[in-house]
């Protein structure tokens, strides 16, 4: 599936879909007795959070703008998946977890999808922290409930907070663990994070905010029940949404909790509008669209472009049952593509790499392949103001100069790297495969009688890119006609085909030379999950740094960045982020589709004017429920 534009880095939580941020001030933060009462007045109190203080909804806010707040409850969303699942615990480091089994669980915060870096409290009604953000205090909601009934207190807050840390990622736990030492409940419904003086400020509070709460004694009930083991088990939650059945491998359902305790909330009004969420296994690519076809389930975001372009000729399209259409997308692209395996020795030089890249003709895939749908990419941030362009200057230049000797001078002088063109005209490239070639014999790495490159040493240049069985045709085709062209120059390059489960355990153990990925993130805004990305620090086991990129250049911007004091000095440390990510080169970018490309049945609506950052199809989408009505008595669906 070729990506969309990714979801910003928003700090939703890369427990979610990334670790958040988190940084350092510049000034001390040991309080003397003699300023205490000053300090003590310089307390921020407040419904929501933002680093730069700005929040857009009012205390008294009735609902998000980007909300039908009348929105109908009832009906069921179905969607597909590809794949197998063998755990509904989506935060083992084992087992395929299956799809959405995150939205059981609620946080302290939540994020909006129109702005970038704003929270408001979900279980907590307010928050409290001192002007050095040296903690922060959570002041929840009474009236919280899991879905047995039992109250949510800020012991579970605390418990699940001391879970991830011993028991989660290693990444997010060894990050977390620094930046929070310590957490208490100071009564039933008060918690207290107090932060490590030593670290950033940044989104120290977005993080412990954003942390799924748990039940405290649902897992103490039960020594079995750990948060690093895949079980079929369900954590109780107090979640919009709890398991209602499954079929391992074929289907997962979620039913709505009608009672719900944080329903009629200002920020879950005209949200979680359908009484189940249906979610349907198929084998691959090719079995989901059939079945989507036929009915199986009613709503499909398309990522393969060959069937967006030629595939939808169905009867129930033609009938008008089914409505296909694009809608637009806020977010920066998916920094998706080739990601070398840095920890491999046939890639330590970069110019290998480029080498490499130019043996990828994107131009020739998507006119071939993708019906030239898909547009190219350069940038980690594509398409935002935050991109870099041309040379560094002005106060990206200051900026850059005042970090010292780690910045290169070839990084100053050279215009920022921008992806190779080819012709479209045929798979190989002549001219990139000869200036390849060229570059390869360059790095020692010559071509033998057998044909194929070896060192000095006599090891093969070897590239091997494993890829699930489910993964869609057009990117299993991209994969293998890459790899073509670099048969073509001399390289020992397979492509392998292998299971979903099988993928996933050499994608966690790094266990292979390139990977087609979409793990890396865009970015809006600073913060930890950066580092988690594109830092040195969790370099070697971060599932969500595939390349183990482990640059000094990189580390020193990101730190940088932590200690911008406006949105202004953030943005243009960013833009020199995204110049020093493409300086590194270790992806080599493929396409994105520049929209939400969705078909859906004729039973669902949405608002208006849907938000930047979000298609919203799980809890902002609802059903018409004449319209399905009317498609039921057709016979169009179940």
């Amino acid at each position: 599936m070729m990506p969309f534009r990714s979801t910003a880095l928003t700090n939703k939580g890369l427990l979610r879909h990334g670790i958040l941020p988190s940084l350092f001030f510049a000034f001390a933060v040991t309080l003397f007795a003699n300023d205490f009462a000053q300090a003590e007045e310089n307390i921020v109190k407040t419904h929501g959070y933002s680093y730069f203080g700005n929040l857009d909804y009012a205390a008294d806010f009735e609902h998000f703008d980007y909300v039908n707040p009348d929105a109908p409850k009832g009906g069921e969303l179905s969607l597909n998946t590809t794949g197998t699942f063998d755990s509904l615990n989506p935060y083992s480091r084992k087992g395929r977890a299956g799809v959405l089994t995150t939205i059981q669980y609620d946080s302290l915060l939540e994020s909006t999808n129109d702005s970038v870096g704003q929270y408001y409290g979900l279980l907590a009604k307010s928050l409290e922290y001192d002007e050095g953000r040296n903690y922060v205090v959570f002041h929840m909601r009474p009236e919280a409930k899991f879905w047995d009934g039992t109250q949510v207190t800020a012991h579970d807050v605390v418990y699940s907070h001391k879970l991830f840390v011993t028991q989660g990622l290693p990444s997010y736990a060894q990050a977390v663990s620094r930046m929070v030492p310590e957490a208490e409940a100071l009564d039933d419904l008060t918690v207290k994070f107090t932060f490590n003086p030593e670290v950033s400020r940044r989104s120290l509070i977005e993080t412990v905010g954003n942390t799924p709460v748990f039940s405290k004694a649902w897992f103490e009930a039960d020594a079995e029940r750990r948060l690093d083991e895949p079980r079929l088990e369900v954590a109780l939650g107090s979640g919009p949404y709890q398991l209602d059945n499954y079929d391992i491998n074929r289907r997962i359902t979620y039913k709505r909790n009608a009672d719900y305790w944080a329903k009629d909330l200002p920020i879950n009004r005209g949200r979680h509008n359908y009484d189940r969420i249906r979610v349907e296994y198929f084998a691959d690519q090719t079995a989901a669209f059939e079945g989507f076809k036929a009915g199986e389930y009613t709503f499909r975001v398309e990522g393969d472009p060959k069937v967006w372009a030629s595939g939808y000729d169905f009867p129930n399209l033609a009938e008008g049952h089914v409505i296909k259409k694009e809608l637009p997308n806020g977010n920066p692209p998916t920094p998706s593509g080739f990601v070398f395996n840095l920890g491999k020795s046939q890639f330590v030089d970069k110019s290998v790499r480029e080498a490499l890249a130019l043996a990828f003709n994107f131009e020739w895939v998507n006119e071939s392949l993708m019906f030239g749908l898909n547009t190219q990419r350069s940038s980690f941030v594509e398409g935002t103001p935050i991109e870099a362009t041309g040379l560094p200057e002005g106060e990206e230049l200051t900026f850059l100069e005042t970090l010292g000797d780690v910045v290169p001078a070839e990084f100053l002088n050279e215009p920022v790297r921008t992806s190779h063109v080819s012709k479209p005209e045929r798979l190989r490239d002549r001219r990139n495969l000869r200036k390849a070639a060229k570059m390869l014999d360059a790095a020692g790495w010559s071509v033998g009688e057998d044909k194929l490159r070896r060192n000095a040493s006599g090891a093969t240049l070897e590239v091997n890119i494993p890829y699930p069985s489910n993964q869609s045709n057009s990117v299993a085709t991209m994969i293998e006609t890459y790899v073509q062209n670099l048969q073509a120059l001399g390289v020992d390059a397979t492509a392998e085909k292998v299971d979903p489960s099988q993928f996933t355990s050499r994608r966690r153990d790094r266990d292979y030379d390139m990977i087609h990925s979409t793990s890396y993130g865009s970015f809006l805004s600073t913060g930890e999950g950066l580092s988690q990305m594109y830092g040195s620090e969790e370099a070697s086991f971060s599932l969500f740094n595939p390349a183990g990129l482990a640059s000094p250049l990189v580390d020193a911007i990101i730190n940088a960045s932590f200690d911008t004091a406006n949105q202004v000095d953030q943005d243009m440390a960013l833009k020199a982020l995204d110049r020093a990510l493409r300086f590194e080169f270790f992806v080599v970018p493929d396409g994105y589709v520049p929209n939400y490309w969705v078909s859906y049945f004729d039973i669902y609506e949405h608002p208006e004017t849907l938000p930047p950052y979000a298609l919203g199809r799980f809890d902002l989408w609802w059903v018409n429920p004449d319209k399905a009505a009317d498609l039921k008595a057709k016979g169009v669906l179940r």
